[in-house]
């Protein structure tokens, strides 16, 4: 008996009164990654329980808790009024998968980002030497970017490295934005878990852009 229809599964998550998205990724209809938006206050770990729960009974589907990331992101309230910040209207990216490929003394990497529906791959090629690798993640995450906010279009990487701040690892990316006859450096950061560098680097590059997108543009 065929199982349900992931786009099925995706709709009923949907519904839960703390998710604003889900995009179930699958191999031959068996889920392998459950990416789940929500929103700020409920812990993720009780999130990722609700949708277990919910993926069990409604479809039979026994998810495991190690295949579902949560994001949450800040709600945002426009206020119709006087007042209101244009920032807070702005689509943040949300970083969907991050690949290195190989092939001799070159290296291949991959971003995908995803803002509401759209989605978008960047690509960056380069040396396979360890002090260009975080420089490639950070170009591959802003090619994404570029495809997803044509605002992006006025954005280089500067430079991108993971620095030790105390008794953490933090990803540091600085991009320079230029606007003629002007150009301003602006920078991000984020801390490293669990020795994630790439990931940390594409967030450190989305830390940089994000509030700062629709300003330039």
């Amino acid at each position: 008996m065929d199982g349900p229809a992931l786009s099925d599964v995706e709709a009923e998550l949907g519904r839960l009164p703390d998710v604003t998205g889900v995009r179930i990724v699958g191999d031959g209809g068996t889920p392998t990654e459950v990416h789940v938006l929500a929103r700020p206050g409920k812990p993720a770990k009780q999130i990722v329980r609700d949708v277990q729960s919910v993926a069990l009974a409604r479809f039979g589907l026994n998810l495991d808790r190690r295949i579902v990331s949560v994001v949450q992101l800040e709600s945002a309230v426009i206020d119709a009024g006087a007042g209101a910040d244009p920032m807070a209207a702005a689509p943040r990216p949300v970083i969907s998968g991050i690949t290195a490929e190989a092939s001799g003394l070159r290296t291949l990497v991959r971003v995908t980002l995803a803002v509401h529906d759209a989605e978008a791959v960047g690509f960056a090629e380069g040396s396979i030497a360890s002090t260009a690798r975080h420089r490639l993640v950070a170009s591959a995450t802003l090619d994404a970017l570029r495809q997803l906010l044509p605002a992006a279009e006025c954005l280089d990487v500067d430079s991108a490295q993971v620095v030790r701040i105390g008794v953490n690892d933090v990803a540091v990316v600085t991009v320079v934005a230029v606007v003629p006859p002007d150009e301003q450096v602006i920078s991000g950061s984020a801390i490293v878990r669990l020795h994630q560098e790439q990931e940390a680097v594409a967030r450190a590059l989305l830390d940089a852009t994000n509030r700062r997108l629709p300003r330039l543009g």
